[in-house]
């Protein structure tokens, strides 16, 4: 098992990947381009690292998504295709080799990039000194458990170069998404010389890292709010890179964002509330839908109150979701059906939405609004608990829109008699920081998919995940997900039923509440043309874009 104690757990405002649920890139045949191939955009948060062992949001998946390269990337409708590996690998011995060959390609310090950079990522990752969050995505991997628990050494883990162009992976166990995680940027190669170079700052600048996709990263001194890709001139596939440079800078304010869009300052902002409000019938509007939950987490160590189960399902009925996305969010996401988000997988006999398959009459009830039954069952926790009342910070980042949203949650939260809820706004980073050391009651917080399958969303909430903060614990959730990556593995039909009843249990149980599935509001400059939208694993993909005169 992954063991909480070997690994630091976050959970990240907006979690590391977005899987493409709706794709809308352009072409760019016969197109004319521009001269000046700058595109200009904003995000909601500072970047954090460039580290891929130490990532776990997406706006440092974004870049590093631009910046370098794995095996394979994703298409916007899922689908990995060849990226560093000449082909795609079908598994050999029962599933449980894999045998990829590397093209031939450089670092933008102009060392190559060979297999042995794979396997020292991986073994660097995986190993518990380096406290990565995303080593957990390593378990099928020959030893990947038995490393993370200390009971063996990295370099067993089941990863060697053959030669320099070929890498071998050997698994413990077929895993049924493994061609999707090699696309995502923890699997990606590091260049160890670099690495050991900078040591503690490695990733913590721009200029203190090397790179091997379509853009250099520069401009960005790791506290910087403006940064820039510029195209690699090294990058195998250069001829596909048609943007000069990405300017990126960020913006908390959504105000502030659309007036630097009006003036022509940046191309795409992304809007939330009054913003979105005023803009919903502007011909440059662009909803993103995104595989996306926003959620409360409860801290269950630190408020013992939490441990009970009608104190938990109390609170989340005091939320009207639907209400919070129509007029506060106002940015086309909708109230959260389960945990599981919307159009992220469908199931393999029937091809039915997961969501929707999940949701049945206990599913719903656990994302319902009914003040009357939470009174109710806040009068029998209080009695359960032996409270007659209780003061609870709840935390979220700085943003204007998550302002918004925790005032909505606290008015409704405060009509339960005797609950006292204060708000905490922080930024970003700190709210990162103090997520993972658990100084939080209750955090409005969010995971975006990692890749089109349900195991993205359930694996974070198992008793050992580093992900689960909030320390909920379930047996019978954790069997369910342990079955479907396991005995059921090769199994499609057992297996997502493994996963429809992990869904149910952490309903039932309010293990977390979800709260809305976020989808993202844009303005998009109509004279900027071909931008692929779609979100290819880790966020947006810009290899293939450009500006039309």
């Amino acid at each position: 098992m992954w063991k909480q104690a070997k690994r630091i757990g976050l959970v990240a405002a907006a979690g590391l990947m977005v899987v493409p649920l709706a794709g809308n890139a352009g072409t760019a045949k016969a197109a004319t381009l521009a001269k000046n191939q700058t595109f200009k955009m904003m995000v909601p948060s500072e970047l954090t690292t460039m580290d891929n062992s130490k990532m776990i949001d997406i706006y440092a998946a974004t870049v590093l998504n631009n910046t370098n390269e794995g095996l394979y990337r994703l298409t916007s409708k899922n689908k990995a295709v060849p990226a560093l590996a000449t082909s795609v690998v079908k598994s050999t011995n029962n599933g449980l080799e894999y045998t990829f060959h590397l093209r031939h390609s450089k670092w933008s310090n102009g060392d190559p990039v060979t297999a042995k950079d794979f396997v020292y990522s991986w073994q660097r990752t995986v190993n518990p000194k380096t406290a990565s969050q995303y080593a957990f995505l390593f378990e099928g991997i020959k030893n990947a458990t038995a490393i993370a628990d200390g009971k063996k050494q990295p370099s067993e883990l089941g990863v060697k170069a053959v030669d320099d162009y070929t890498l071998q992976v050997t698994m413990e166990k077929p895993v049924p998404y493994f061609d999707l995680l090699m696309a995502n940027p923890t699997f990606y190669p590091q260049n160890q010389k670099v690495v050991e170079k900078y040591g503690s700052k490695y990733g913590t600048t721009s200029a203190k890292q090397v790179y091997n996709g379509p853009f250099k990263l520069t401009k960005w001194n790791g506290t910087s709010l403006k940064w820039t890709l510029v195209k690699n001139k090294d990058y195998w596939d250069k001829s596909k890179v048609k943007l000069n440079k990405i300017e990126y800078q960020a913006v908390k304010d959504p105000s502030t964002a659309l007036n630097l869009y009006q003036s022509k300052d940046l191309d795409d902002v992304t809007l939330s509330s009054e913003m979105a409000k005023q803009s919903a019938n502007n011909k440059d509007k662009v909803i993103r839908k995104m595989a996306s939950t926003f959620y409360l987490e409860y801290n269950q160590k630190k408020v013992k109150a939490f441990q009970n189960k009608k104190i938990r399902q109390a609170i989340s009925l005091t939320v009207d979701r639907q209400k919070l996305a129509k007029n506060v969010l106002a940015d086309g996401s909708t109230a959260a059906k389960g945990y599981v988000p919307d159009g992220l997988a469908n199931d393999p006999k029937n091809g039915k939405d997961f969501a929707s398959e999940a949701q049945g009459a206990t599913e719903k009830a656990a994302v319902d609004y009914n003040m009357k039954k939470a009174k109710k069952l806040w009068a029998e926790g209080k009695k359960e608990v032996g409270i007659k009342k209780l003061n609870v910070e709840l935390m979220g980042d700085d943003t204007d829109a998550s302002k918004k949203i925790l005032e909505y949650l606290q008015n409704g939260m405060e009509k339960l008699p005797g609950l006292k809820v204060t708000n905490q706004n922080l930024p970003f980073k700190t709210r990162l920081s103090r997520s993972e050391s658990g100084k939080f009651d209750m955090v409005m917080t969010a995971w975006n998919g990692d890749f089109g399958d349900p195991i993205t969303f359930m694996d974070l909430l198992t008793s050992t995940n580093s992900y689960n903060n909030g320390k909920w614990s379930n047996a019978s959730y954790d069997k369910d997900v342990s079955a479907s990556k396991n005995e059921n593995a090769a199994n499609p039909d057992a297996r997502w039923q493994n996963l429809l009843d992990a869904e149910n249990t952490l309903m039932s149980d309010e293990g977390v509440a979800p709260i809305y599935q976020k989808n993202e509001f844009h303005l998009v400059n109509s004279k900027v043309k071909g931008i692929v939208y779609h979100q290819t694993g880790a966020s947006y993909d810009y290899k293939t874009a450009y500006i039309a005169k």
